[in-house]
């Protein structure tokens, strides 16, 4: 056998094994003789057939068993001999394979890139300060007060805050919307729904609850609702501005509740200021969360900052493929149309390809410091995933087990996914930190 390899760019690389015909005719053999021995023929004990009535009979089967095993063996040893750190096997070219006939097998593979490091244990990182403000915990008190008003019908015009059962019907340069998606009316009619008046929560129709103050139930009103450019659920919405004509069939009003011992006693305390420990502890962990989220953000984004390098071509296109399959996903339960992402198919793509070009240089970076730092994965790690993926997915840890030791690709990737996350929070421990002074807020505003 000889060996050698051409270089395509810095991380593809062409390995040529080249096969004497003597070692091609002996993994033919050695091929018929396999079959032989666990082929039943009429008149022959097992594994007494002659050669020739073996080939005959499995000839096909034999010849496709031959070509995988030359290929496979040959690969394996021509990676051996090469010494390539490969990491995705690209191609495989055997071109002709006969018994007795010398074999030339070209391989194309993706190999991990080489680079040098940046220096990664004291990288900067900024988190906000955790101790919440007393404005934050009246707020905080006021949304838990919030998710249990009580909605009373009120006979005034609508003020904000308020929420308002209305019907509405749009038309769009005096067409009506809703003959535009005949299968998705409800962007052109609605015969009664709800929206709140002037709140942070926008509805289907955007900025619809801004238009609504002042209107008492019976009464009617015609809008303009601009919807913006990068409105998906019903392109032919998008940047544009259509009329709606709005009548208000009821006006409910928000009435929160007393903090008193029954409120108290739902939130698991028993005085006011056990409650406003409660939610200060409560705001405490959110922030520590949210300052551990940034700092991991801030971690891997410096070291991508910081060293540049070819990434395997193989890699970003696997990576491409599911940066596109999960946006869609996601897109599709909110209820775009298959038709929108045809229409923007080369942006969709050029924006997944630099998504997964991104992923892919964080990937190696923290593969190489794993790698020199010795991070590796442990029982108590698997223990953990299994533990979170059965929370999240509601399979028990059971099944989850099974599934990993019968898909080794999966079980390599959970492996590899796991090892960069500890890599990760690695990276945090040794970072440098600097706590953000707290925004005041304009006693004017």
């Amino acid at each position: 056998m000889n060996t050698s390899v051409q270089d395509q760019t810095v991380t593809r690389k062409t390995l040529v094994v080249k096969l004497e015909a003597a070692e091609v005719s002996a993994r033919h053999a050695a091929t018929v003789a396999e079959f032989a021995r666990l082929a039943r023929i009429p008149g022959f004990r097992p594994g007494k057939a002659p050669a020739d009535m073996v080939l005959k009979r499995f000839g096909r089967d034999i010849a496709d068993e031959f070509k995988q095993k030359v290929v496979t063996q040959a690969y394996q040893s021509g990676l051996a001999e090469a010494k390539l750190d490969v990491l995705r096997l690209v191609d495989a070219q055997p071109g002709e394979l006969a018994a007795d006939q010398p074999a030339e097998i070209r391989f194309t593979v993706d190999v991990r890139p080489q680079f040098d490091l940046p220096a990664y244990d004291s990288l900067e990182t900024e988190v906000a300060s955790t101790e919440a403000s007393e404005q934050e915990v009246e707020q905080a008190i006021e949304s838990m007060r919030s998710e249990r008003a009580d909605f009373r019908i009120a006979d005034r015009p609508s003020a904000k805050g308020d929420f308002v059962k209305l019907s509405y019907e749009g038309t769009l340069d005096g067409k009506p919307i809703a003959d535009l998606s005949p299968d998705r009316p409800i962007y052109g009619r609605a015969p009664q729904t709800w929206e709140e008046v002037e709140g942070s929560q926008e509805g289907l129709i955007p900025g619809l609850g801004s238009h609504l103050a002042g209107l008492k139930a019976g009464e009617k009103r015609t809008v303009a609702i601009t919807f913006p450019a990068e409105f998906t659920a019903l392109p032919a919405l998008a940047g544009a501005t259509a009329d709606y004509a709005v009548e208000v069939l009821e006006v409910r009003e928000r009435v929160l509740p007393e903090i008193d011992t029954e409120f108290l006693k739902s939130h698991q305390a028993e005085s006011v200021e056990e409650l406003r420990t409660n939610v200060r502890n409560s705001l405490r962990m959110q922030k520590e969360y949210q300052n551990r989220s940034a700092q991991r953000r801030q971690v891997t984004e410096a070291l991508v900052s910081r060293v540049d390098f070819e990434l395997p071509a193989s890699l970003i296109d696997l990576e491409t493929q599911d940066v596109l399959r999960q946006f869609i996903e996601e897109n599709m339960r909110r209820g775009v149309p298959q038709e929108q992402f045809e229409k923007d198919k080369k942006q969709l793509y050029d924006g997944a390809r630099r998504a997964a070009s991104a992923r892919v240089k964080t990937q190696l970076i923290l593969g190489r410091i794993a790698d020199q730092e010795g991070i590796k994965m442990n029982e108590n790690d698997m223990n953990a995933y299994i533990y979170r993926e059965s929370m999240r997915s509601g399979t028990s840890a059971d099944k989850l087990v099974k599934q990993l030791s019968k898909d080794p690709e999966q079980l390599r990737s959970m492996q590899q996914n796991v090892i960069l996350d500890k890599t990760v929070e690695f990276l945090v421990s040794k970072a440098k930190v600097t706590v953000k002074a707290p925004e005041t807020s304009n006693p004017s505003s």
